[in-house]
């Protein structure tokens, strides 16, 4: 009885390492997930769009047990953001700074690198494609599909030595690439948390108290999506122009989002409208009296079946909309 127990742990141990060793790609980047929020580094890239580069830098650091960003545009007008813990300060050209409670950044980095990859697990496929060479640096390559096709998939070089993010291609349904996040230096180093406890002492911004967020009651909803997507914030608004009354609620699956926008049509409204520039999609179109609009960051098929698949079941609310 004694060997036959030992036996069956040991059958059950064989299997649970098979499990790991037949998803090298998954442990690769909760490695990578690890390494972003724990290592102290400064990453200088270029963001590559189809009419535009962008030079930016993002530095990291642990100071005192919490977890210290600082991302910077470096070019054009000064435009930045730091974290410091819980809570991300805003600098943009003509607005004033300000201050929210948030452990991610707004701000243009890979998407990929503040996402739960167990979450991500249940929707998207990891696959190893190799080594390869980025930044100078040898990788690990692996690519992030959706099980549904219905969304962006990811190609990422990951440093076989730090586990920090050197590259990362967005890529469209047919593979082809819509923007690329690529490293031109990766520094990990102790004196970037030296730098960075500097941010210790800055005065931020006082953080914005957002309003509590009421049950919008809205008079539709959306009936077919990518599984994994998430209502995340609804509202109820005016545009600023028309005066029309919006309302709108946006989606989520962890790594990509949208938005779906209701109002009422009038003599401005398209029929049917699209719109897709690099990774957003804007795609609208008149159902009866409403105007049904997705922007976000979805193919354009998939914006089409969301709008298409949204069912009115009140009239869009004209009182009591935020300005």
């Amino acid at each position: 009885m004694k060997h036959l127990l030992i036996g069956a742990l040991s059958l059950v141990s064989l299997l649970a390492n098979a499990s790991v060793e037949e998803n090298p790609a998954e442990a690769l980047l909760h490695q990578m997930d690890q390494a972003t929020e724990q290592l102290n580094y400064e990453l200088s890239y270029i963001l590559v769009r189809k009419n535009s580069i962008e030079p930016l830098r993002y530095r990291h650091a642990t100071v005192d047990g919490e977890s210290f960003g600082h991302f910077a545009y470096l070019s054009g007008p000064l435009r930045e953001a730091i974290r410091r813990g819980d809570e991300v300060s805003y600098f943009e050209p003509g607005i004033d700074p300000f201050t929210i409670q948030s452990t991610q950044m707004v701000a243009p980095l890979p998407t990929i690198m503040q996402a739960d990859i167990d979450h991500l697990a249940t929707m998207y496929d990891f696959v190893s494609l190799g080594r390869a060479r980025e930044a100078g640096l040898p990788c690990e390559v692996v690519r992030v599909s959706p099980k549904d096709g219905a969304r962006y998939a990811y190609v990422l070089w990951i440093d076989q030595k730090t586990k920090l993010l050197v590259r990362a291609d967005l890529l469209d349904r047919d593979g082809d690439p819509i923007e690329q996040y690529r490293a031109l230096s990766l520094v990990e180093s102790p004196q970037v948390e030296e730098l960075m406890r500097q941010l210790a002492t800055v005065e931020l911004p006082p953080v914005v108290q957002l309003p509590k967020q009421e049950d919008s009651g809205l008079g539709w909803k959306v009936t077919s999506m990518p599984e994994g997507f998430t209502p995340i914030y609804s509202n109820r608004h005016r545009l600023m122009i028309t005066e029309r009354p919006v309302e709108s609620q946006m989606f989520s699956d962890g790594l990509f989002s949208f938005s779906v926008y209701l109002s009422q049509a009038d003599d401005l409204s398209v029929r049917e409208q699209l719109v897709r520039k690099g990774r957003r999609t804007l795609h609208s179109h008149v159902s009866g009296n409403a105007e049904i609009t997705v922007v976000g960051d979805i193919p354009p098929d998939t914006a089409k079946k969301v709008a298409e698949s949204v069912r009115i079941t009140a009239p869009v609310k004209t009182g009591d909309a935020a300005p």
